[in-house]
């Protein structure tokens, strides 16, 4: 069984990724939802050594996930289409300030 990630280690990954709003990204402003997600990724850290995301079923083999290594290789089109990527974790300034709602996203990677 995988040890539960600790509260400082998903605080740690929280203020770590926090660092893209100055790219433009934000972090989902639902705070629990966001270090649900953060608890997932470093949990698929422990569990295959990188992390993939939690929203995905990721093989265990690096070569294979490289596209849905955090931030997944769809956050940015899915940001720029929908406002946000596809498990929400990463959300456009718009849905950040609730100008813009949040919906389903399609699944954009391809089927392997």
């Amino acid at each position: 069984m995988i040890k539960e990630p600790e509260k400082n280690q998903i605080e740690s990954l929280y203020d770590k990724l926090s660092v893209y709003v100055k790219r433009g990204y934000f972090l989902n402003h639902d705070e629990s939802f966001t270090k649900n997600l953060l608890k997932g990724l470093l949990v698929n850290e422990v569990r295959y050594g990188y992390q993939a995301c939690p929203c995905r079923l990721a093989s265990g083999k690096k070569a294979e996930d490289l596209d849905i290594i955090c931030p997944c290789d769809y956050r940015d089109a899915d940001v720029a289409e929908y406002g946000t990527c596809y498990c929400g974790l990463y959300v456009s300034k718009k849905v950040y300030e609730n100008k813009l709602a949040i919906k389903s996203i399609p699944e954009r990677r391809p089927n392997k």
